[in-house]
This record gives C-alpha cells, sequence and structure tokens, in this order.
C-alpha cells in the first residue's frame, strides 16, 4: 500500500477532481430520485443494484481513461472504428433486443444490458476528434475532400444506428455532437449554410419515406395542438409529465410522496421522466439544483477544452459538452412540453446503466486531458 501511496496521491493532484465531484453528486442524486421512482414498480431493488454497480463501473473507466494517454487511445482509431461498427452490429443477432418503443437497442447477456448507441458515443467523439485535428494540422479542413471524409463517417454511423437499431433519438445526438465539433474545429461558415441547404432538400423525402405517421405526430405535437387535442395518446406521456411537474410547486410534495409518480400514471419515471419526478417530489427548488449541476459540468468540460494542449483534446472536451447540452435540453424539454418525446435518457441523473458509465467514461477522457498539461513552452500562450 506505501508504494502505490505516491500514484494515489498524484492522481488526486492531476486528476480532474472538481469534475468528479460534480459528477458524483449528480448520480447520488439520481440513485435517491430513481429508488422514489422505482419504488411502485416490480422489482424496484434491481434498478437501484443496477445503478449502483453501473456508478462503481463509471468510477472504475473514469480513473482508468484519466491516466491513459489520449494520444496512446486515438492512434488507435481503427480498433475504434471496427469496435463501434462490430457493437452495433451485434444487434442483428439473437443479443440483440427491442426496448418497449420497438427500437432493437439493447444487447442482453443474461440479466445483464449494454445500449450500443450510448457506448459508441464516447468512440464516435474519440475518431471524430483524430480526424478533425489530422485535416486541420496536415491537410486543407475545408477542401472538398476533407468534408467530404468527415461526412462518410459521420453519415455512416448516423446511418449504421437508424438501419440497424431505428435509434432516432440517438441519431440526433450524434448528428449534434458533429457539428458542434465541426464548428469548434474551425470549418468555415458556409460548408454549414451548405449543410443546412442540403438537409431542407432531404427533409421531405425523409418526412414522407421514412418516418411513418405516428413517429411525424410525436415530433409534431409539441408545435400543433390539433394533434391528439384529447391528450390520451400521441400528448398523453407530456401532458402526465407537465401536470406532475406542476403539482410539486417550490418545495415538492417528498420523497415517495409525488401522486403522478406513485400511482403510475406518469410514464418511465426512472429514465425519459426523471426530470419530472424530481419536480414533483423535491419541487422547482431541486429542478434548479439539477440544471446548475449538468451546467457545472458542461462548463467545466469546456474550461478544460480551453485549457487543453492540443487541437484534438480541445475537440474531445467540446464534443462531450455538445453530447451533454443536446441530451439536457431534449429530455428537460420533453418533460416540459416543448421538445418532441423521443426517449433521451437526463445525463448522470436518469436510470440506465450503459448511460451511466459511458458517460462517466467520458468524463474520465475529459479529466485524462487536465491530467496532461500543455508542455512547458506553450504554457505562455494561455
Amino acid at each position: 500500500m506505501k508504494k502505490l501511496s505516491p500514484y494515489i496521491k498524484d492522481f488526486f493532484r492531476r486528476a480532474d477532481m472538481t469534475l468528479l465531484i460534480l459528477c458524483l453528486v449528480s448520480s447520488v442524486f439520481g440513485i435517491v430520485v430513481i429508488a422514489s421512482a422505482s419504488a411502485s414498480l416490480l422489482s424496484p431493488a434491481r434498478y437501484l443494484i443496477v445503478q449502483i454497480a453501473s456508478l462503481l463501473i463509471g468510477l472504475g473507466l473514469f480513473v482508468l481513461f484519466t491516466v491513459l494517454d489520449i494520444d496512446i487511445i486515438t492512434d488507435k482509431w481503427a480498433a475504434l472504428i471496427i469496435f463501434e461498427v462490430a457493437l452495433v452490429l451485434l444487434l442483428l443477432t439473437p443479443l440483440g433486443h427491442a426496448d418497449n418503443t420497438g427500437n432493437r437497442a439493447w444487447l442482453r447477456f443474461g440479466f445483464v444490458g449494454v445500449q450500443p448507441a450510448e457506448v459508441i458515443k464516447v468512440v464516435f467523439i474519440i475518431v471524430l476528434a483524430k480526424q478533425l485535428s489530422y485535416q486541420k494540422n496536415y491537410k486543407n479542413l475545408n477542401s472538398v475532400f476533407s468534408i467530404g471524409q468527415l461526412l462518410i463517417y459521420c453519415g455512416f454511423t448516423i446511418g449504421l444506428i437508424v438501419v440497424v437499431s431505428k435509434d432516432m433519438g440517438s441519431a440526433l445526438v450524434f448528428l449534434f455532437i458533429f457539428a458542434v465539433m465541426l464548428f469548434a474545429a474551425g470549418v468555415r461558415f458556409y460548408w454549414f449554410i451548405v449543410g443546412l441547404a442540403a438537409t431542407a432538400a432531404v427533409t421531405p423525402l425523409i418526412w414522407m419515406r421514412v418516418l411513418n405517421q405516428r413517429y411525424r405526430d410525436r415530433i409534431l405535437a409539441p408545435y400543433d395542438a390539433s394533434i391528439d387535442p384529447n391528450g390520451f395518446e400521441i400528448r398523453w406521456q407530456a401532458n402526465q409529465s407537465k401536470i406532475a411537474l406542476a403539482s410539486g410547486r417550490l418545495t415538492g410534495t417528498g420523497l415517495f410522496k409525488g401522486r403522478q409518480t406513485q400511482s403510475g400514471a406518469l410514464p418511465a419515471k426512472q429514465t425519459d421522466f426523471i426530470f419530472s419526478v424530481i419536480g414533483e417530489e423535491l419541487g422547482m427548488i431541486a429542478c434548479i439544483i439539477v440544471i446548475l449541476l449538468l451546467l457545472a459540468i458542461i462548463f467545466r468540460c469546456i474550461y478544460v477544452g480551453i485549457k487543453s494542449r492540443n487541437t484534438m483534446s480541445m475537440l474531445i472536451c467540446f464534443g462531450v459538452a455538445a453530447w451533454l447540452i443536446f441530451q439536457t435540453f431534449e429530455n428537460i424539454g420533453m418533460c416540459i412540453g416543448i421538445a418532441p418525446v423521443i426517449g433521451l435518457t437526463l445525463p448522470f441523473f436518469s436510470y440506465g446503466g450503459s448511460s451511466l458509465f459511458s458517460v462517466f467514461a467520458a468524463m474520465g477522457v475529459v479529466s485524462g486531458i487536465k491530467y496532461r498539461p500543455k508542455p512547458e513552452r506553450f504554457r505562455s500562450l494561455n
């Protein structure tokens, strides 16, 4: 133990302990709320066991990715892509299972489930950062060839997820990460104009030929009152969520005492609508605390990125921040009825082992970037 003591002290000195504490506080907060949300479900202890076990795995991954040199990881970009593809394609085997939305999004190993789309977000960010930094440093980032390469990788990843698992929600997260990382890398504004024009051109085709009527209604429901005006079908989930939030008022009804939560009227209460549980049982004050915690984590990732030693490290941090920004905005937005219900979890707070340990792995990568500061000759440039 004495031999390990210097290494442990060095880890606590150089790792991003601020980020780790913020993540731990958020996760423990989430576990407490999950305990209340799952109390009325069958086998409530299972949800706690899975979430606590995932947190412990996440802590291990945080430590691992903090001490691993990110340059060693990114040098294996080809292996990372193979891993990414193989993990998604496993969904087509007997190991793949559909969730309650019909998406084939889970791998089942006995009683253990893994969601590939969550795991490969970290891989996607690392590989894309490697591509962008290489193009920026050694090629012409804004050339047609460079942009084409980046689009092929992004399009392939998103297309693979949509075709295999039909998980449009996760696909949107990848697309947002891609756009933010391109912007941070210095891709010229005219490429974004071209991208928006191309998106506008293909959207009618996707809308009419790819999305079914129910999915189109789900997207439009928050903005079109004529869709399910009675609120018994498409709008039902969002309506129950808003009722739960409103009933909590300032301080909430108390843990295990929320009418919507404990009666079962609130759907997916331990996952997609965990923010509504917080609002009902702990009130608006707790909701504000949750938002502040997530904002603090996001700003910390951005801060580490700004202070990082090279372009690739900066892009990884910005990509992780983009991941958290999109899922936070979308999850809270669908809980308060201003965004479509597309089944994205609230990072750190929602129940979900894959989501929790994947986001901790991403935080470990960010911490690892802080762990290795800029070389001495570059520090004067801060």
